[in-house]
């Protein structure tokens, strides 16, 4: 039986696939890679500028046998990060997070525009 080496060692794991646009340069361009198995190191990265373009990120849990786009998620995540630090938003960044904003909108609408008092 063949094991895959980017599977990570251990039962309960999530895993992060950032799928960069621009990774690196010649024949390389455009793979993605697993990275880190916490999400506050995807987020750092993505940060730091370990990543060109990022285009979506998507976890995966390895017991639970899931995946999920996070993209639209850690995009506001990074955008309040930046906010409460009283940052702008890299500009490796820009596209990725007003990207996923607009997923964000229709969710924000849904949201009553009046309270009733009970």
């Amino acid at each position: 039986m063949h094991t895959l080496s980017s599977v990570p060692y251990g039962a309960d794991q999530t895993v992060f696939l950032v799928v960069d646009r621009r990774r690196g340069m010649g024949s390389n361009c455009g793979e993605a890679e697993v990275e880190r198995t916490d999400l506050e190191s995807i987020i750092a990265d993505l940060l730091a500028g370990q990543f060109n373009d990022p285009v979506r990120v998507v976890a995966f849990n390895t017991l639970e046998h899931w995946s999920a786009d996070v993209s639209a998620d850690i995009a506001c995540e990074i955008q309040a990060r930046c906010d409460i630090e009283g940052e702008s938003l890299p500009d490796h960044l820009h596209e990725f997070v007003e990207n996923y904003r607009a997923h964000l909108r229709p969710r924000l609408r849904s949201r009553p525009t009046r309270w009733v008092n009970a």
